[in-house]
């Protein structure tokens, strides 16, 4: 009675509650209600709310009542879960399910092809194939049964899908993973917007940077506030008016890593806008400036799994960065949590659905509280996505999403009985299954002496015969209680003995046919709980021990950031770069991150630490002023590049910072590449080693731009044609006319608008980042780094600067610069130059090593820069090559790697000598700085310590140290059985200013 009960109700709570009442049936209505009760589970609310031996009511799939004692109405179907849970089904916050697969565009799309220079979109969309706001979800979507019933075995109920596409990708789906219609499962359109900086399918050139994608993102906010406040009038925008439409959505942005976050948030901040950041798992790197943004994330568990480093060749692959991210990443949710960060969990990334449990009971294990644990998977991306009052928890009007589970959800053994959704029933795994686990003494015929072993979980138990000390596996067949067994009992048969029988409950009965064909009698009479059924004691698990966050989260890395200090200096050779040259056997105080004091036998303040000089040489820090190190993006691919940012790229995390501060270097203006005739805006950092992106920027200075001249912004050394203007000299000095001509005529636009005194219906100048810059240098706000070899190119820029009324600030490479030095000098430009580079490309052929000396000596500011991160690490010796070529004084031959370039950035008022009130950023070099035997033994910014060459020493051990600690974790993880990896190899690139780059994630 009590099976067929069962049965009738299977049978009646199948029945599809969310009907759809303007499709046509096939069939007979049935328009009974679908209401249904489920009596003495513990309901669990919501993480803060737990309910026992409590009831749930729904009716045609919502949630009546949730409490105790609840009466329901007559013909209710009653379903008694005693001893079961009841939780919320999960929601995935961000998903692809149901939308079409993504094909990416084969070959490159940047320098060695053919350029799409404009869209190929038909219709009245958007510029850019990468903006695509108009794309909206619920259009594409199509149920995948598939993919469906896999989220549904593992707990999910509903998920937020949009289309991984573009940098503005379009709107999103709010969907449930039922089987229904697409009109059925479809519980909210237009439910979020999306955006990155991946370009995705775009075939078209622009951008083929990070920082072209930040550029891109920016112009397109400024284009729909200008389209919204009356730029409508003037072109019809699909693109813009969706994206006006999507902004009172929840903005989710793939930040792609830690680094990505900050950046992200830069953009968010200038307009007004508050991102869900979706990361990758790293965010524990840079807690502190996550936590600062205010900012939710949306986290995947997709955990790495351990290296294969048995081969020393092999494990030399494998970074630091990569072994501390394998034992550290299941903790980065339980950090989130100490940090107060709220966040949502996901199962994208990860590379099968089924380790999701294993991967967020890992994070649980590592430090993630349970309750945080499963706000992360429902109440919380509920909120985040405002469908909180349908989805998310178990109260009245709610969608009955739900799933009824053995045991806490966290548990290894528990098991996901069903799950409901809409209030439609879907089996995981039959509740009312018996347990059969355990030992039992086995009997087949005349055998004795066998042991069957039943363990695994009650809905899938695992089975093993033993006689003595040899094992069987047996083929198992279950109906209910009723089995069919198939298995060999000695290893000498070659077919299996068949049995055939039923659990009466406690033990098993039966009859089967040997391997000889006789039929016999079979039993198991049950002994015992099989072990690994055994309850251990209830001993809270010790969380795993894991390593130290250091900064940047590489090699070298500090678990402390460096700190300003008071440091006393005494008795050095002082390189003062001032008026008194060379002074020797003096005293020079650091303090507060300025230089405090110069003199002799000066006093030791209280707290200060005192740094012995003698015999060694004290100078400000390098300057290097043309550098490409610590830049995820060098190049963007437009003749007129203006709008990109250097500083939008920064990589704080790049080892050449280290690299560089043991070579004596302090500062670098970090520029775009020599791709475009008008390149980005630089970013002029301080090496602050373990600081993040924005904190390397020196505040205050000057804004500066790259210019370039030449065979790479003609292309000249492509040897496919690529159709972008210009294509010889003649064009570039056009380009330059007609950028300048039309920032002049931009501007008086703008100053025509704010002199109205009535703006009432006048539609404002459409707002243009790239020409907001050559205002700026028209303006003398901005100043021009140009990119130059031959002279004729130089002449001719010059010319343009003084048509414009600006001059060109800083002319680099300028390999030619000997023979118009004395027209560089007329016109107030600098030089930046190589020491003694020649003949490494045709418009070098006439470089000679002479040329620093010659324009030093007319009267022109002249540096030695690197554009190059192993050059950078010897520009002491550089310098020094301007004695030997041209006979320069040591004292200005070491002005031209410090000095003069903080001239030409205009910060010579606190940075390239050593003077009371200039920032602290010196070197203690053991040897005169010009020697090839100098080496610094302190690097110092701002008062703090950033290189020391006895705690590198200590790094270096620690290192390899953490190394071996994290490689014997790793093969010890091995033998476990768990799953790993090979070691990728990796070639770092260098990186020059012709080199093209599409990178966005620091850790590659």
């Amino acid at each position: 009675m009590r099976k067929l009960l069962t049965c009738v109700l299977i049978a009646f709570i199948s029945i599809p509650v969310f009907s759809q009442v303007t499709f046509q049936r096939n069939g007979v209505y049935d328009e009974r209600p679908a209401q249904y009760a489920f009596k003495n589970a513990t309901i669990v609310v919501d993480a803060q709310t737990i309910l026992d031996n409590a009831m749930i009511y729904i009716k045609n799939g919502v949630i009546e009542s949730v409490g105790k004692d609840l009466q329901v109405p007559a013909g209710t179907f009653v379903y008694d879960l005693k001893g079961k849970r009841i939780y919320p089904s999960l929601i995935d916050i961000y998903s692809d399910y149901g939308l079409p697969e993504l094909v990416r565009p084969a070959g490159g799309r940047g320098f060695g092809g053919l350029p799409q220079l404009e869209t190929n979109k038909k219709g009245a969309f958007d510029w850019n194939q990468a903006v695509k706001p108009e794309v909206d979800a619920t259009n594409d979507f199509k149920l995948n049964a598939v993919k469906a019933e896999e989220m549904r075995k593992n707990g999910f109920g509903s998920a937020v899908v949009h289309s991984p596409d573009g940098i503005v990708r379009g709107t999103s789906a709010f969907v449930s993973f039922g089987d229904g219609r697409e009109n059925e499962v479809l519980l909210k359109g237009k439910a979020s917007a999306h955006y990155s900086l991946d370009k995705g399918t775009s075939t078209q050139s622009y951008p083929v940077s990070a920082m072209g994608s930040v550029a891109l993102l920016r112009q397109t906010y400024y284009d729909a506030e200008w389209y919204k406040k009356g730029g409508s009038s003037q072109e019809r925008n699909l693109s813009l008016e969706a994206f006006n439409e999507m902004q009172s959505l929840p903005q989710i942005y793939d930040a792609n890593d830690k680094l990505g976050i900050l950046r992200g948030d830069k953009i968010g901040k200038e307009f007004g806008v508050q991102y869900i950041f979706k990361g990758i798992g790293d965010e524990y790197q840079r807690l502190d400036e996550i936590k600062a943004t205010n900012s939710s994330l949306i986290v995947p568990l997709n955990f790495p799994s351990a290296y294969e480093v048995e081969d020393p060749f092999d494990a030399a692959m494998v970074s630091l960065t990569e072994m501390k991210h394998w034992e550290m990443a299941p903790a980065n949710a339980g950090a989130l949590v100490k940090a107060g960060i709220n966040f949502a969990f996901t199962t994208a990334g990860l590379k099968a659905k089924a380790d999701f449990w294993t991967n967020i009971r890992k994070a649980i294990e590592y430090g993630l509280p349970e309750s945080k644990a499963l706000e992360a998977i429902t109440s919380t991306p509920a909120k985040l996505l405002k469908v909180d009052n349908m989805v998310g928890s178990l109260k009245k009007g709610m969608i009955a999403n739900f799933i009824i589970t053995s045991d806490n959800i966290f548990s290894k053994d528990n098991i996901i009985y069903e799950n409901w959704i809409q209030g439609k029933r879907y089996i995981i795994s039959d509740m009312n299954v018996t347990d059969i686990r355990g030992v039992y003494d086995l009997t087949v015929g005349e055998k004795t002496g066998l042991k069957l072993n039943i363990t695994g979980k009650p809905d899938k138990p695992e089975y093993q015969i033993t006689l003595d000390s040899t094992k069987f596996t047996p083929k198992v067949t279950r109906m209910g209680d009723l089995f069919t067994i198939s298995s060999k009992f000695d290893k000498k048969e070659t077919n299996d003995t068949r049995l055939s029988g039923y659990y009466d409950g406690k033990n098993f009965k039966g009859e089967g046919v040997l391997v000889d064909g006789m039929q016999i009698k079979w039993s198991a009479i049950y002994k015992e709980i099989a072990k690994e059924t055994t309850k251990k004691d209830s001993v809270k698990a010790k969380t795993p021990e894991i390593g130290k966050i250091i900064f940047p989260f590489t090699a070298f890395g500090n678990e402390e950031k460096p700190k300003q200090e008071t440091l006393l200096i005494k008795n050095a050779t002082v390189w003062t770069n001032e008026k008194d040259g060379i002074v020797t056997n003096t005293d020079v105080l650091l303090q507060n991150g300025k230089i405090a004091k110069i003199g002799k036998n000066l006093e030791t303040p209280a707290g200060a630490k005192t740094v012995d000089g003698t015999g060694k040489h004290l100078t400000n820090g390098i300057f290097d002023e043309h550098s490409h190190i610590a830049l995820l993006s060098i190049n963007e691919v437009q003749t007129v590049s203006a709008e990109v940012r250097q500083e939008d790229v920064i990589n704080s995390e790049d080892v050449n910072i280290y690299r560089q501060l043991a070579g004596g270097v302090t500062s670098s203006q970090l520029l775009h590449g020599s791709a475009d005739c008008i390149g980005g805006q630089s970013a002029i950092i301080k090496l602050k080693w373990g600081e993040n992106p924005s904190n390397l920027l020196i505040k205050g200075a000057d804004g500066f731009i790259k210019f370039a001249l030449g065979e790479n912004v003609k292309n000249g050394n492509n040897p496919s044609p690529s159709g972008r203007f210009p294509q010889t000299r003649m064009g570039v000095e056009q380009v330059y006319m007609d950028e300048f001509q039309r920032a002049k005529e931009y501007e008086k636009s703008w100053k025509d608008y704010n002199a109205l005194g009535n703006k009432v219906g006048v539609i404002p100048p459409r707002k243009d980042i790239e020409l907001d810059v050559i205002v700026d240098i028209l303006n003398k706000k901005r100043f021009i780094t140009c990119h130059s070899y031959v002279q004729s190119e130089i002449n001719m820029l010059m010319h343009v600067a003084e048509t414009f009324n600006f001059n060109v600030n800083t002319f680099t490479h300028i390999m030619e610069g000997y023979k118009v030095a004395d027209k560089m000098k007329a016109h107030g430009a600098n030089a930046s130059t190589f020491s003694d580079w020649w003949a490494y490309k045709m418009e070098v052929k006439e470089a000679i090593p002479y040329n620093a000396s010659i324009m030093a000596k007319v009267g022109v500011t002249t540096a030695i820069n690197s554009d190059d991160a192993e050059m950078a690490r010897r520009l002491n010796q550089e310098a020094a090559k301007t004695i030997l070529y041209g006979g320069m004084s040591e004292v200005e031959a070491w002005k031209m790697v410090t000095l003069n370039p903080a001239k030409m950035l205009h910060l010579d008022n606190r940075m390239g000598s050593i003077k009371v009130g200039k920032d602290a950023d010196v070197v203690l070099w053991n040897n005169n700085p010009l020697s090839v035997y100098a080496r610094p033994e302190k690097t110092i910014i701002e008062g703090a310590v950033y290189f020391d060459i006895e705690k590198d020493e200590q790094i270096r051990q620690s290192v390899a140290k953490e190394r071996n600690r994290l490689m014997l974790k790793m093969l010890a993880e091995k033998t476990t059985g768990a799953a790993t990896q090979r070691p990728t190899p990796r070639r770092n690139q260098h990186i020059e200013c012709d080199t093209i780059m599409e990178m966005l994630d620091a850790g590659k």
